[in-house]
C-alpha cells in the first residue's frame, strides 16, 4: 500500500468559531461572499460572517442552487472578473462549497471555464477560499472535490483539484439548528453512501481504514435518527457535523480501492428528474450492493457483521439482511428507497443506461457495470 495523505483544509470546529474568519482571510483581500438561497440571513450567519469581516471589502453573490448551475455560477465569475476578487467565502451547504470550488478555478482559467468539467481540463491556478459550512453532508468544506450541473446541456458534471481545497473551514454546529427534516436526512444519507463508496470494495482493506470508516457509519447509525427526528442536543449536532466530515475528507480512502458508481448513476437521475441528490443515492445503493454482492461478499459479510451486528445465518442471508437494515436506516432519516417512492417511472432507466453508452462509461470497482447492467439494477429500485 503506498499513497500520500494530503489535506491542507484548516478546520475551526464549535460554537462560536466564525469569528475566527478573521485570522484567515487576508485582511487587505477583495472577498465574494457566496451563498445559497438566503438561509443564512434567517439563521443568524450572515450576520456573523459580516461581524467577523467588518472593515473588509465584501461583495455578495447569492442564489447558488441545490445541484449547482453553470448558468448561475458563471456570472459569479463574471463578477469576481470585474470586481478583481482575489478570495472566495463559501456559507451554507455542499453546493454552495462545491460551486464555488468552480468559481475558483474558472476565474484565472485561460479559456471556455465548462472545459474544466467536460473535458477535465488542468487546473493550474484557482483563488483561495474558505468556507462556513452550515449543512453537513458532502464532506466538500475538506476536499478539492465538486459536482456541477449544466442546465442546457442536462449534464451533471465532477471535476477535482488539490488547488480548490478550502484553505480554511468553519465547523458550528449550531449553525445547522435551522435546517428541515429533509435537508438532514439527506445530509446522513449522503455521508453514509461516502463512507460505503470508499469501504464496500472487492480488494482487501486495511485494517486501519477500514475501522475508521464502521466507526463513521456506526456513529451514524446512532446519532442520524435522532437528527432528523429534530433533536437539537449539541452532541448530536456536532456528532452528525463531525462524521459528515470524515467521510469525505480523504482520510478513510487512502491507500484503497474506491467505488462510486452509486453517484455516477445517482447523478444522471438527478439530471434526467430532478431528485435531490441524497435521493437518488438512497435509490441506487441498495439496489447496486444486490447486484454486486458477489464481487463485493467479502466485504459485505465484514459490513454484516460490524455495522449491523448480524452474524446468524448463511451468507446469503446476512448481505441479504445487512442490505435491507440500510433501506431501513436511510426511510428512518425520512429518504426513501424506490424510485416510485419519487414518482418516477422504472422507464428512466434505459435513460441512464443510455447517456452511459453515448458516452461510452464503464462503472464500478471493476468497471463491469456496463449500460445494460446499470439499467437492470435501476428496474430493480422501481
Amino acid at each position: 500500500m503506498q499513497f500520500t495523505f494530503h489535506n491542507p483544509t484548516r478546520i475551526h470546529f464549535g460554537a462560536g468559531q466564525i469569528a475566527r474568519i478573521a485570522e484567515e482571510i487576508p485582511a487587505n483581500a477583495r472577498i465574494l461572499l457566496t451563498f445559497g438561497g438566503g438561509s443564512i440571513h434567517r439563521n443568524g450567519v450572515h450576520a456573523q460572517v459580516l461581524a467577523a469581516l467588518a472593515g473588509r471589502t465584501v461583495l455578495e453573490f447569492g442564489g447558488i442552487e441545490p445541484n449547482p448551475s453553470y448558468e448561475t455560477l458563471i456570472k459569479a465569475v463574471e463578477l469576481a472578473r470585474a470586481e478583481r476578487i482575489d478570495y472566495l467565502l463559501a456559507v451554507g451547504g455542499g453546493s454552495v462549497l462545491d460551486g464555488t470550488k468552480w468559481i475558483a478555478a474558472a476565474v484565472p482559467f485561460v479559456g471556455d471555464p465548462w472545459d474544466i468539467i467536460s473535458r477535465q481540463a488542468p487546473v493550474t491556478a484557482a483563488i483561495p477560499l474558505g468556507a462556513v459550512l452550515t449543512l453537513p453532508a458532502t464532506g466538500s468544506e475538506a476536499n478539492g472535490n465538486a459536482v456541477i450541473s449544466r442546465h442546457s446541456t442536462g449534464e451533471k458534471l465532477y471535476f477535482g483539484s488539490p488547488l480548490v481545497f478550502p484553505k480554511f473551514a468553519i465547523l458550528d454546529p449550531e449553525t445547522t439548528r435551522s435546517l428541515v427534516p429533509r435537508q438532514v436526512g439527506n445530509g446522513i444519507v449522503d455521508a453514509f453512501v461516502h463512507v460505503c463508496e470508499q469501504y464496500l470494495v472487492s480488494r482487501p482493506g486495511t485494517v486501519v481504514q477500514d475501522r475508521q470508516a464502521e466507526a463513521i457509519l456506526l456513529a451514524l447509525r446512532e446519532l442520524g435518527p435522532a437528527a432528523a427526528a429534530g433533536r437539537s442536543d449539541p452532541a448530536v449536532l456536532a456528532g452528525v457535523m463531525w462524521a459528515a466530515t470524515n467521510a469525505l475528507n480523504t482520510l478513510i480512502g487512502c491507500g484503497v480501492a474506491q467505488d462510486w458508481a452509486t453517484h455516477a448513476i445517482g447523478h444522471e437521475i438527478t439530471a434526467l428528474a430532478g431528485l435531490d441528490h441524497a435521493q437518488t443515492l438512497a435509490v441506487v445503493l441498495p439496489a447496486l450492493l444486490r447486484h454486486q454482492q458477489g464481487l463485493k461478499r467479502a466485504k459485505l459479510l465484514q459490513y454484516a457483521e460490524r455495522v449491523w451486528d448480524l452474524r446468524d445465518g448463511t451468507p446469503e442471508a446476512r448481505i441479504e439482511a445487512a442490505i435491507a437494515r440500510t433501506e431501513a436506516f436511510f426511510r428512518e432519516v425520512g429518504v426513501p428507497t424506490r424510485l416510485a417512492d419519487y414518482h418516477v417511472d422504472a422507464g428512466i432507466a434505459s435513460q441512464v443506461a443510455e447517456r452511459l453508452r453515448r458516452r461510452g462509461d464503464l462503472l464500478g470497482e471493476a468497471r463491469d457495470l456496463t449500460p445494460e447492467r446499470v439499467e437492470a439494477l435501476l428496474r430493480s429500485a422501481a
